[in-house]
């Protein structure tokens, strides 16, 4: 078979059935991303004769004797850009840019009329980070990105320094190496709910040709541990197994095969023969701790299970004052019960590892490799050593660019079973997920039920709050404690009220597990609070801000739970008020958005939220910078970059103390032979921790610098200066180059660490407001205008973090409105697929106004707060109060879909036939 690819000629033979993508990415042509195999998410677009083709989609032999042209073949030959991609760098288009190839091919065949219908001409394209606003600027040519300039970095709009990689399609990520010998692995997973199994025989799966190991529980360690990644494991139940004999949910890992293909892993799969005793299972939370539920974990109490007799893996129990005196000295109370769903994290980059060997593994020069799409990969490497009784300098975890995380790759899900399968054929072995396995073989967001009983008085000041939370974390309890015990903080402190009470349990049930997902709970709860203020305010007859402002707590008061003080939580910059107000202020403004249609129901609402700006109980970053031969820089922190922007942030950080551009600072990341230890990127840490940790290192190594300048030349060190490729001694320039060089000669190397150690904390506050119509005929909603008050602090990258923002409000708004991981009453998830579960398209998102307040925190680095998780928080309770401002109707359940929202229009007399 002859194919042209970007103008170099191929004879390869594609497999039998072989889809395009895959062909040209064992061509090596890695540019083309593999999102979804069903033509769902473009991100795998090429052109072929010109004409963009889902190339998933698109077998293999029809392209035959035609030009094919991937993203890296895009630019014209003589190596500049194509004007599509330039477009991209100026807007910086991308933040994980996973699926930047896909759209830069889309939009470099749209002509003038398509340019006009964005919405249509990007239906077949997602993107999970962006929010889609930049990637309209992108197209429109908008620029938003700055020149470098020495010493002045924080606060201006630098562009990613990955930003050429990603627009030209050599940015690698997880599967986008080549290793040779590569084995695949493929999961046999449960069919059943709760079922023990008795026997397996694996002797006709061996016999297929290219299978070369079946592992079962018979092969993996007794050891339980769990899949949720902490700095301190304690904060977790331990309660999983590499394999089990023990099912608890349709999807759970039964066995694993090793192949040479994955289709003799798939084959080998399909003959292995189970025996399952089916046991009694329950799906409901509620039931599950009910007298005579079946008991899903029956471990003991090295488990960290709270009462694993009643599938309570965690409970959280608090008052302050007295509630029901604060009740009954209430002139308007309020009591409703709110339910949140599942959602899928739905990154573009599926879980997925690879694990090789570096030499002899039993030599003591020896290593493993392990390269996964992880959020964590020090915290990988601590896990993996343990699970296997392996010495930290026998293994490497190292992160290539992730293709999003959002808090789902804040777990171990593939790397133990790679490992295992790895250490047992002493070959090279891949696991990457489907997407089907994405949703029945990853985690979700928690579901919550949230009742709320709060009381105020007739002058707008609450007086009491109490709540009941369940939240369903599934078959295991990764990450089901602390997502609960998040979840009641923040939402609970935000707001001054003397009486408050909390009653929380995290509870285990037979369905696909619940994990770490953007916001930590506190996005559910905030649904339940903020509905409720709404609520109040109405029956007191007050504007719901004047409420929340009467009631919010001020800046130099203390944060109060049921739970009680964080001690290290602390209010370093106070940007609420400002939030507040320039919702008021939105509110106050004539129309100008988009007009109603004749009919349609209209209305407004808003919502406030707090986040702390990183975990409790500590959170770990170490940084060093090493002056270079050539006189710039090298930055090296273990934090992973997926969309989030720290590493601009840390370059733009470590230039300003140093004088210099950011162009003469090189970055090595998300590597556990770069740097001492980091916890990871998770918990909204990666510029508030790590980022602080590359403040220290800098401001040490330009001491360091200027020391040994002064020392060198025999001057004062107070005549000393950096700049941006040298220093300044009472007038005399002296090239870096030439102090390293002087460095070296004495023996010294000029380089320092900086470390972090995650406390004390500050907070970051927010405020969406949205005007919304809603068609009583369909149920459809349409958002009519969008503003977003956020509290950063100082902002470190104005275009980088309103990216942060609108991207947060678009996944918020996708979980409002259309998403939901739908399980049957087995517990089998439904919704294994992009064209059944509805992600957010660009004809679905608003642009959104973002608006920073102007503050400057005094524990974050720079004045610096985090910004990636805390967006999403107030947009579902923001949405529900403008539907409830249009309709007169309450909603308590989420998503907002069309027919959830007619159907209660018509229950409320609101509907009409279309």
């Amino acid at each position: 078979m002859r194919l042209r690819v970007n103008g170099r000629e191929f004879d390869e033979e594609p497999r039998a059935g072989q889809c395009l993508r895959t062909f040209l990415r064992g061509l090596g042509w890695f540019g083309v991303k593999k999102g979804c195999d069903a033509g769902d998410c473009g991100a795998c677009t090429v052109h072929v004769d010109g004409e963009p083709v889902h190339s998933c989609l698109y077998p293999a032999l029809r392209a035959r004797d035609r030009a094919v042209t991937t993203v890296e073949g895009l630019a014209p030959a003589h190596g500049e850009l194509h004007r599509v991609q330039r477009g991209f760098l100026d807007a910086q288009g991308f933040q994980c840019g996973f699926c930047t190839a896909g759209f830069l091919m889309t939009t470099a065949a749209l002509d003038d009329d398509k340019r006009a219908d964005l919405p249509r001409a990007f239906k077949g394209n997602l993107c999970r980070c962006t929010g889609y606003r930049a990637i309209e600027d992108a197209v429109r040519g908008v620029k938003h990105t700055e020149e470098p300039a020495p010493g002045e970095s924080v606060g201006r709009n630098l562009p990613a320094p990955a930003g050429p990689q990603v627009v030209t399609g050599t940015a690698r990520y997880t599967f986008d190496v080549a290793v040779d010998g590569l084995l695949h692995l493929k999961i046999l997973r449960s069919p059943h709910p709760h079922a023990r199994i008795r026997a397996i025989d694996t002797t006709r799966a061996l016999a297929v040709p290219g299978v070369r190991a079946v592992l079962t529980h018979h092969d993996a360690p007794e050891r339980l541990f769990s899949t949720a990644r902490h700095e301190h494991p304690e904060e977790d139940p331990d309660d999983t197994r590499v394999l089990d004999d023990m099912v608890r949910y349709v999807g759970q890992r039964v066995a694993a095969v090793v192949a040479d293909s994955e289709a003799a892993a798939e084959e080998g799969c399909r003959r292995v023969e189970v025996d399952y005793e089916e046991l009694p299972y329950v799906i409901d939370p509620e039931e599950a701790m009910r007298p005579g539920a079946p008991v899903i974990h029956p471990k003991g109490d090295e488990a960290r299970i709270a009462r694993p007799q009643d599938n309570v893996v965690g409970e959280t129990h608090g008052e302050v004052g007295d509630v029901e005196a604060g009740f009954a000295q209430s002139d308007v109370l309020h009591e409703q019960t709110f339910r949140t769903q599942r959602v899928q994290h739905a990154s573009l980059e599926t879980h997925g590892a690879v694990a090789w060997f570096e030499g002899d593994f039993d030599a003591p020069d020896g290593r493993l490799v392990v390269r996964s799409s992880t959020q964590t990969p020090f915290l990988t490497r601590r896990a993996l050593c343990a699970l296997y009784d392996l010495p930290q300098e026998k293994v490497r975890v190292v992160a290539g660019r992730v293709g999003g995380g959002f808090g789902g790759k804040q777990e171990m899900l593939v790397e133990d079973i790679v490992v295992l399968a790895a250490l047992r054929t002493r070959r090279p072995v891949k696991l990457e997920y489907t997407r089907p396995e994405q949703f029945f073989g990853a985690t979700t967001r928690h579901p919550f039920t949230v009742e709320v009983k709060a009381g105020a008085s007739r002058d707008g000041l609450l007086k009491s709050m109490r709540m009941r939370i369940v939240s369903n974390t599934g078959a295991y309890g990764n990450h089901g404690p602390a997502v609960l015990f998040h979840g009641c903080g923040e939402s609970f402190a935000v707001y001054r009220c003397p009486n408050k009470k909390v009653d929380g349990y995290a509870v285990y049930t037979n369905t696909v597990p619940a994990g770490a997902f953007r916001g930590y709970g506190l996005g559910q709860v905030v649904f339940a609070v903020e509905s409720v203020m709404d609520e109040l305010a109405r029956r007191l007859d007050l504007d719901p801000m004047e409420f929340r402002r009467r009631n919010i707590i001020a800046a130099d008061e203390e944060m109060i739970a049921p739970g009680g003080v964080e001690e290290d939580l602390h209010i370093g910059s106070y940007g609420l008020d400002t939030c507040v107000e320039v919702v008021r202020r939105a509110i106050a403004e004539p129309d100008h958005g988009e007009a109603p249609p004749d009919g349609w129901l209209v209305g407004q609402g808003a919502a406030l939220s707090m986040i702390a700006t990183g975990p409790p109980g500590g959170h770990i970053a170490d940084a060093r910078v090493v002056l270079q031969p050539d006189g710039g820089y090298e930055l090296s922190v273990g934090t992973a970059e997926f969309g989030n922007g720290t590493t601009t942030v840390h370059r733009q950080i470590a230039a300003g103390e140093l004088g210099t551009t950011v162009d003469r600072v090189t970055i090595r990341q998300s590597d556990t032979d770069v740097v001492r230890h980091d916890t990871g990127a998770f918990g909204s840490t990666g510029t508030v921790v790590a980022g602080k940790a590359t403040l220290r290192a800098s401001q040490a190594l330009a001491a360091l610098v200027l020391d040994f300048a002064a020392q060198h030349l025999g001057v004062a060190r107070e005549s000393c200066a950096m700049a941006e490729d040298a220093v300044v001694c009472a007038g005399r320039r002296v090239p870096l180059k030439e102090l390293y060089e002087a460095a070296r000669t004495a023996d010294r190397e000029l380089a320092a660490d900086g470390h972090f150690g995650g406390t004390p904390r500050s907070v970051a506050f927010n405020a969406q407001w949205f005007r919304v119509a809603v068609d009583p005929a369909s149920g459809e909603i349409r958002i009519l205008r969008s503003v977003h008050a956020a509290d950063a602090g100082q902002v470190m990258n104005p275009m980088q973090c309103r990216g942060q923002v609108e991207g947060g409000v678009a996944q918020a708004l996708g979980a409002t409105l259309f998403e939901e991981v739908v399980v049957d009453e087995r517990g089998a998830v439904t919704t294994a697929a992009f064209r059944r579960y509805h992600l957010p398209t660009y004809a679905d998102t608003p642009r959104t106004e973002v608006h920073f307040t102007p503050t400057r925190d005094a524990i974050g680095p720079l004045g610096a707060k985090s910004m990636s998780e805390s967006p999403f928080n107030p947009v579902a309770p923001a949405l529900a109060n403008a539907l409830r401002d249009a309709t007169g109707v309450r909603f308590t359940r989420l998503p907002l879909t069309r027919d959830r929202v007619w159907l209660g229009l018509r229950d409320h007399g609101v509907a009409r036939e279309a």
